[in-house]
Formats: C-alpha cells, structure tokens, sequence
C-alpha cells in the first residue's frame, strides 16, 4: 500500500488595507493576528500586530499534514478586548489547488467570513427512484434516501460535535423533510437511516392527482441533506449539505459520496473592501513506497557517522546541497535519532566545523550543518526538558501580568521604571534558576552531545579555559532557553503566541538569558547594567555548574551492602553495609548518610556496570562496578533498587573513554575466573557488556516517510549533485579546487574520490527509487477511474464502483 505524505511550508507575509470590521473597533484601531488552518482546524498563529491596517507577520511555518483535509485557510482577525476576536476576512484555498501556487509568492484578497461557508466533511448516501403501484391500482414513484454516515466532520469549540441530518424532497411548491438521530460526540457519525418520499404532483396542481410523473415534474425536484450539530439550548450549528437532483436517478441508482458545501453555494458577498493577504506557499506532496525500497538509501545515510571524513558522507553531502532550505536537515535527523547514529554523526561534523573556526568566541555561532541538526534534535527531544522547566514560570509570567518595560522611550504614561526594573530581575532570577538547577532533567541524548562538544572543544582550543563552556552554551542558551523563552507557542508551552506586552517582557528575559549565557563576553556586559551586577553572584555560582552537570544525575543516598575484590584498603573480604551515592561526576560511598565518604570512584573511570550472578556470593541483586582500580561489588535491598542503580550508573558512565567491551559475571577466587576457568587475573572478560540504550528517548518516527523525503530533497537537487560530481572529478585530476569554478566552493569537498564514491552510489540509488515510483504510480493509474462530472449536473465527487 502506497501512502501519501505531504508537508507545507508556508510565509505568511502582510497584509493591506485591512477593511472594518462588526463591532466597536475601529479601522485605524485594528490589532490584527492571522491564523492557519485546516479545514477549521487551527493549527498555527501570528503575534498580534498592533494598531495597523497593512500590518507585516513575517512569519515561516512548516508542518507535516497529519490528516486528509479539503481546504487549507487563512484568517485574519481584529483583536478584542471585551469579546471574542473578531474576522476581518479569510483566504481559502482548496487541496486540489496548492499546486498552482507552491513555490511562488501571491496577493489573495480576502472574503468574508460568514459561519455558513465554514463547512468541511463529506456524506454517504444511496438513492432510489422506485416505481409503486398504489391502492386504487394507478402507478406512482417513490424515493428512498439512505444517509449511511459522515466523514471529517468539524470540531465545535475544540470538541466532537453532536451531529444530526434533514433530508428533504424540495421543489417549487414542496418541502418534504425527515430528520435523523442525534448522533453524540463524533465527527464521524453512522447514521444508517433510510427515509421514503412520494413523489407526485403538490395539491394545488389542478389535474388528477394520481398519474405517473411526467419528466417536466422530475426537473423540478431536488433531495436537500443538511447536517447540523445540536446545541440543546441555543441554537444549532450548520454544518454543510448538499443537493442532488432527483431527475439524475431516473436511470440510474446512487451510491455516493458528496463534498458538504456551503449553505446556498457560500457567500457572494463583495471582498473589494477586506484587504488582501501576501503569502508564499511550498506544498510537497511525496508517495511513500514500501519499506524494501529503501534499504539502501536508508544504509547508505546511516553509514554516514563511519565515513572518513564525514564531508564525503551521503548526510553530509544531503546537508551540503540543501543549505538554504531549512527544513532540509530535519528527516535526517530523526532518521539518525532512530537508529541511535545521531551522536557520532554530529559529533564528526562538529569536529570539522572547529577545525575551519579560527576564535574560540566564535564558536559555534553560524548557521553550519552542525549547528542545524544540535537545533532540530533539541526541538525533537527536548520538548519535556522544557516543560518541566520553563512552563511553570512562563505561565507565571503571563498570567500575573507585570510590567518591565525598562526603555525610556518606551515607558507608558504612569509607569515606574525603579518597579518595571525590579519586576525584570525578579523573572529573570526565577527563569535562570529554573534553567541552572535542571540539569537532573535534561534528556541523555542531549547530555551524550554537550559532552562531545566540550571534548572537541577543548581538544581544538586547549589554551581556552572557558571554550568548554562557550561550546554548550551557544545551544543550551542561545539556541534553546533563550529562544523557548521568547516564543514559547513555538515550543508547545503555550497555546497561543503572548499578548503584546507580556510578549515584550518575554523578549527582555530572552535577552538578559541570552547574554547571561554568552560567557565569552559575559564579563564586559556584567559591568554594563544593574541588572547583571545583582545576579552577578547567582552567575558566578549557577553557570558553570550546569554546562558542567548537563548529563543525567545519579541516586541520592541508599543503604547497601558492599566489598571489593581483593583490595584491603577498601574493606575486608565480607559485606559491609554502607550508603551508596552517585552524581554526575562521582561514585561515592560512606559510614554513615551525609557523612564524609569513605571512598570515592570518579565517574569518568567506570568501565562497565554489570550484573553478578548469585553463584559468585549465593547473593540476589548483585552488581559490579568495574572501574580503574579492582572490582566493587554491591547488594541492592531489592530487585527494583538493583535496576535503578545498574540504570542509572550505566547512564551517567556511558561516554566514557576505555569502555569494557566484555566482563566476567562471576568473580575471581581460588587463583581462576569462576565464571569461564581463566587463570590470569587480568584476562578479557567472558560476556558480551550490556548496551546502554539512549534513554528518555521515545521517538515514533515513519522511518519510510523520512526517508522518502530525503529522496524527493535529493531529486530537487539533482542539478546541485551533478555539479559536485563535477567539482569532485575536476579536483581529482587537477590535484585541488580549481578557483576560476566559483560554484565549487560552495561545497565542502576534503576527499574528491571519497566524495564522488558517495555520490555515485547516491546516483544509483535513486535511479532505482525513481523507477519503483514510475512503476507503481503507472500501476496506480491504470487501474483507478477518475470521475470528473461537473457538480452542477448533480453526479457525485466520490462513487462506489467495481473493477473486474
């Protein structure tokens, strides 16, 4: 089965001469947002833009269609204070149409907005024309109308509606209508209703009245279907219908589908005067081909973190010819977070770019490969850090409501800046404590890149005491916190974007957040406001210890029992009970709780935590710790405690350098290894170490999907690829860049044979991609029927047919 994936980006740009609204706001007073939606699905919107009538958004947005739609729409609405927001006009585009305009920016004027257009959904119906014979012996026709269900029905205020149906017999002196059960809670309703109609002349005709209907009475006669959603006490909602008229089932019975329209064929009202909307669409729409299809492509991406050097990997050359396109890197991210390649690969990536950095303050500060993936990875996975760390004070924020404005020219008449300003330093202590204390929060995926990052870091500036720092600041301040912080709809902590002026006090925050966590000139902007001197203190202290601690923290103090291998000055050869503790950085174990520790094993030396079995000291839930020195071996008080303490230090030790790969389960005594008999000491272990998985990493990811993306990204390229392939076999030959090529240097080429290698192979797999496509969309389209009646004939959009 061939599934459908389709992604949208879209800019919503201005807006001009915005036209009054209904109520009290006035034209030069419109406050206007704009919203995105899917059929009446929201599903993005605009900062409020302040007191304009050609207001510019400026705003990018880039989703997955998660769902079957009709129409993507555009709203504009007038901010209000004392009622619900107000439509200034909307801008509808229908499915079958994005083609037109994708890739390409244009003016849409704006139409009204009256809540009988807003219809989406289809309905199922079979019709019947049956002729009868009657009592009196004559011959008449009777129609039957079954209302099967409906589909894609809209929300109502966010929930389910409570859908019911009219079917009506409607002519120019008749309205016949019957009405279905209410059906509660879906958008989805089975109604199986069937509902019969005598079709005859009305009673005002002046012939007989029982006759067999002539053609003439046919033309005249429609079957009207409305849904409806019940309100109980107030009024009910329309929700669509559609006409079908009955002359069409003189020859023929109907089993259909049929797109709900607007009431009356939607407004006609003039929009002249509404303004008009700048928008630039991109709708991609990719088949995605059976899982076989792309093994190759999906190896041949995952090898990437392997191949020496990375630029002449498939990721990285992805990465390379689609830089100006934002959205490029992210299928390849989530491709790599799947298969648990994603730390090697930006770790090598991250390496090359340090290598190209000449000033340890620059450090990471472009818009680089490297730099993309750290950014679309931290969305991916860190959107729990986030809540648990910035959602509670951020919604603080914005519901207490304080003023900060500190610009004097900005000042509102009546404001107090000594107060403004205190308010400031009070959020921005709340929401930098929040941050520097979270570090037990932060998801180990996130930690295992930070720690690669002050490896290379301080590997590539070794002069540099504070580049260990900058190195994980430039993402976990600049790019992550600081950036929630300023757009938390963005981030799902909140729904909506701010008001304006909670949305200025957000953007002060993200600003002080943003130069407290610029170490390499956190200094010099210390001195420069008050501000920074009060939390001068809290700096000193907080900051480093985060950037430091950003990997999973340890369990607090538990009782175990405890001894070590042959090493007397740790204790002597029984257990002894002790309480055990571990941090990000040590393992540490002691006499008594909270007391000085009697030894101390730095995390950076474990080698392997493993399991023991019970045969080495008929003991239940053992474990060792295998570190630099001899063997710790420790009892759990139970089996839950033995799991935790086995996860939590195999967590905490997991990028560790000189990693076991095998170990002994059993212990050494009576001069051999009771576990496999080796005699030495210091033979390799017999049993493969546990693979310490990626934690708090739940990711449900279409790999296929994703994959197919990358294909259709490549595809868009293909002129791109060919001229690397060029520049690769030009070098090659010539033994260097050739400059007199400028286009050459857009890419990063270190190994032309390498790289043209890569390159061919890419080549070749997606040769064989293109022909799966044309094989199956071929297939595909030889065996569909495509109906394209004019509705106003009254045939349906959608027909239940056979194929033999």
């Amino acid at each position: 089965i061939l599934v459908q994936a389709e992604n949208l980006v879209v800019f919503i740009g201005e807006a001009k001469n915005l036209g009054p609204v209904s109520g009290p706001n006035r034209q030069r007073d419109l406050c206007t947002f704009c919203t995105i939606s899917l059929d009446q699905e929201e599903v993005f919107r605009t900062k409020v833009f302040d007191k304009s009538v050609s207001p510019f958004y400026g705003e990018d947005f880039y989703f997955e269609i998660p769902r079957p739609f009709q129409c993507l729409s555009f709203y504009v609405y007038a901010k209000s204070v004392f009622q619900r927001d107000l439509p200034v006009g909307k801008v509808s585009i229908r499915k079958d149409d994005l083609c037109k305009y994708s890739g390409k920016e244009n003016w849409f004027s704006l139409h009204p907005v009256d809540p009988n257009s807003e219809v989406q959904g289809k309905v199922h119906l079979e019709m019947r024309l049956n002729e009868v014979i009657t009592e009196n012996g004559s011959v008449g026709q009777h129609l039957s109308v079954r209302i099967i269900e409906c589909q894609g029905l809209p929300l109502i205020s966010g929930q389910n509606c409570d859908p019911y149906a009219t079917v009506s017999l409607v002519g120019p002196a008749r309205s016949d209508q019957k009405k279905t059960k209410v059906k509660k809670k879906t958008s989805n309703p089975h109604f199986e209703e069937t509902f019969f109609f005598e079709v005859t002349r009305s009673s005002s005709y002046s012939k007989k009245s029982h006759f067999q209907v002539e053609e003439e009475d046919i033309e005249k006669l429609e079957i009207k279907v409305d849904l409806w959603n019940n309100e109980n006490l107030a009024q009910d909602v329309f929700l669509g219908e559609t006409r079908v008229p009955v002359k069409i089932l003189q020859k023929v019975s109907l089993t259909s589908w049929y797109l709900l329209q607007p009431k009356g064929n939607g407004s006609k009202s003039k929009s002249d005067d509404l303004g008009s909307l700048r928008l630039k669409l991109t709708y991609i729409e990719d088949t995605v081909l059976p899982s076989a299809c792309y093994t190759p492509l999906c190896n041949l991406l995952l090898k990437s973190p392997d191949v020496k050097p990375i630029s002449a990997s498939a990721a990285h050359i992805l990465g390379d010819i689609c830089r100006e396109r934002y959205e490029a890197v992210l299928p390849m991210v989530r491709l790599l977070l799947h298969h648990n390649r994603f730390v090697p690969f930006v770790s090598a990536v991250a390496a090359l770019e340090l290598d190209n950095t000449q000033e340890a303050n620059t450090i990471f500060r472009g818009n680089s490969l490297a730099t993309r993936c750290i950014d679309d990875m931290m969305k991916i996975v860190g959107k729990n850090y986030l809540a648990v760390t910035l959602k509670p004070v951020i919604d603080e924020i914005c519901e207490s409501n304080k003023t900060c404005e500190i610009d004097p020219i900005k000042l509102k008449e009546g404001d107090n800046v000594e107060v403004n300003k205190e308010n400031l330093q009070g959020y921005v202590q709340k929401v930098f404590s929040s941050i520097t204390q979270s570090s037990s929060s932060c998801p180990p995926l996130m930690c295992d890149v930070f720690r690669s990052l002050r490896h290379l870091a301080c590997k590539r500036f070794p002069a540099d005491p504070h580049v260990q720092y900058s190195a994980v600041s430039s993402f976990v301040f600049l790019r992550f916190f600081a950036v929630a912080v300023l757009s938390p709809h963005s981030f799902q902590l909140r729904s909506h974007h701010p008001d304006p002026e909670i949305s200025r006090t957000l953007t002060l925050i993200s600003k002080t957040i943003q130069t407290l966590g610029s170490w390499g000139s956190l200094s010099k902007k210390l001195v420069r406001s008050t501000i920074f001197n009060q939390l001068h203190f809290t700096v000193a202290q907080s900051y480093s210890s985060l950037v430091r601690d950003l990997q999973p923290c340890g369990c607090p103090f538990r009782e175990v029992q405890k001894r070590t291998q042959g090493k007397k000055r740790l204790g002597k050869k029984n257990f002894k009970k002790r309480w055990l503790k571990v941090t990000n950085r040590e393992l540490t174990y002691h006499k008594h709780k909270g007391k000085e520790a009697i030894c101390i094993i730095n995390v950076k030396n474990i080698r392997a935590v493993e399991k023991l079995d019970e045969s080495a000291f008929n003991r239940k839930n053992m474990f060792q710790v295998l570190h630099s020195e001899k063997p710790l071996y420790v009892q759990a008080g139970n089996c839950v405690e033995a799991s935790e303490w086995l996860e939590v230090l195999g967590q905490v030790c997991r990028c560790n350098e000189g990693r076991l790969a095998t170990f002994h389960p059993s212990t050494y005594s009576g001069g051999s290894w009771q576990c496999c008999k080796s005699l030495s000491s210091s033979a390799p272990g017999c049993t493969h170490c546990t693979t310490t998985m990626l934690a708090n990493l739940q990711l449900d990811i279409d790999c296929d999907r994703e994959t197919e993306r990358i294909f259709s990204l490549l595809s868009s390229n293909d002129t791109k690829l060919q001229d690397m392939e060029d520049a690769c076999a030009s070098m090659a030959v010539y033994q260097g860049p050739q400059r007199e090529q400028e286009e050459y240097s857009k890419f990063t080429i270190q190994e032309p044979k390498e790289t043209f290698q890569t390159l061919k192979q890419l080549r070749n797999i997606m040769e064989e991609l293109r022909r799966q496509h044309i094989v199956r969309n071929y297939t595909i389209a030889y065996g569909k029927l495509i109906d394209n009646h004019d509705r106003s004939g009254g045939l349906p959009q959608y027909s239940e047919i056979s194929l033999y």
